[in-house]
């Protein structure tokens, strides 16, 4: 699987909760893009943070 095959299948699984969000908290869907966003930043911060987190520990726990 292709990294962008990943993200458009990243993005269209957090599609559902989104509109659900939207119509339960009464928001207008101007707010959509906004949460689409944070969603895309927080997974692409997450996958850094992991990566950074996983070669500082290989560095100093070598096994």
């Amino acid at each position: 699987m292709s990294i962008i095959e990943l993200m458009i299948l990243v993005f269209l699984i957090n599609l559902p909760f989104v509109v659900i969000l939207r119509i339960f908290s009464g928001f207008g869907w101007k707010i959509v893009p906004l949460l689409m966003l944070s969603f895309a930043a927080g997974q692409f911060a997450g996958g850094k943070f992991r990566s950074l987190i996983s070669t500082r520990w290989s560095e100093t726990f070598q096994i």
